[in-house]
Parts: structure tokens; C-alpha cells; sequence
């Protein structure tokens, strides 16, 4: 392929790049950025392409690593060394580490207030959650589909309350 038909057919799978480096980015100015860096290594790497194989996924490839390489730069752009005798490598920034100790307190503060339910609503809620429809859980407990609708809004209220502490602001 000679270096005018590569740029052609680069110029022209340029525009369908687009929707996956918004995906990989989330922002438009980043995305076009990327498609940039792409394009620019993909023209200087001509020669490694081969005849006879897709251009398309071959550009695709370059954006998801590049895409890679510049996140992995930012990440270590964020770190730094500490000077001190010990030499540590701390990640700068607002992060946090949770630990799973966190999770099994939540899980168990759930399966409490689960349980503290009234039977009337703790079965249907239940039965919703693991997969039931309404019209089969009316069917099996013999009550009406608006009653099972009903217990069922009513026991997901009383857990929000009682979990209420778990709430993400």
C-alpha cells in the first residue's frame, strides 16, 4: 500500500474511532486527543503494516494501547518517593483502601434488618429478590399482585431506613 492510499484510508477510519475513544476517555477533549495520538502513531508506523490485513482493527489496537499507556503514565505521575531512610512509594491524591472487614459489617447489618422484618414482608421481599415475578409470588403466598407490590415497596422503605447509614451522599 503505498503511503497515499495508507492516508487515505486512514483519513477515512478516523471518524469511526471516535465513539470508542469516547467510551475508553468519558471526555470529548480527551477522545479527540487520543484519535490524534493514534492517527499520528499509525502514520509513523506505516511500514509496520501489513497488506492484506484490517486497517480498521489494526487502529483499534494501537487507540486501546495508547489509551493504556497513558493512564498507566498518569498513575505514576501521582505517586512519589518519600525521602526519608525507609523509601517507601506512596500513591498521592484522595484514594482509600477499603477492606473486606467493611463489607461483612454491611452484610451482616443486612441480613439483621432482613430478618427483623415482619414474616408478611420479609417473604415476598425475599421471593422478589431472588427472581421471583409478582404475578408468581401472588400466586404461591395466595394474595393479591397489588398486596405483594405493596409488602414489597413497604420492606425496601423499612431497610432504607434501617440501613440508612450506608448511605452514599
Amino acid at each position: 500500500m503505498t503511503t497515499l492510499e495508507f492516508s487515505y484510508s486512514l483519513d477515512r477510519l478516523t471518524r469511526s474511532l471516535k465513539p470508542f475513544a469516547l467510551r475508553l476517555t468519558k471526555d470529548r477533549d480527551d477522545a479527540n486527543d487520543l484519535i490524534q495520538d493514534t492517527v499520528l502513531k499509525a502514520f509513523t508506523n506505516r511500514d509496520k503494516f501489513s497488506d492484506g490485513t484490517n486497517l480498521k482493527a489494526w487502529l483499534f489496537t494501537i487507540m486501546k494501547n495508547t489509551f493504556i499507556t497513558n493512564y498507566q503514565k498518569m498513575l505514576r505521575r501521582a505517586t512519589f518517593v518519600d525521602t526519608t531512610d525507609n523509601q517507601h512509594y506512596l500513591n498521592s491524591g484522595k484514594t482509600k483502601v477499603e477492606n473486606q472487614a467493611y463489607g461483612d459489617f454491611a452484610l451482616e447489618d443486612i441480613q439483621h434488618s432482613i430478618g427483623h422484618l415482619d414474616p408478611s414482608f420479609r417473604t415476598p421481599f425475599m421471593m422478589h429478590f431472588k427472581g421471583y415475578k409478582y404475578e408468581e409470588i401472588a400466586q404461591h403466598l395466595d394474595i393479591p399482585i397489588g398486596t405483594v407490590k405493596n409488602r414489597i415497596h413497604v420492606a425496601r422503605k423499612k431497610l432504607k431506613e434501617n440501613l440508612s447509614i450506608y448511605k452514599y451522599d
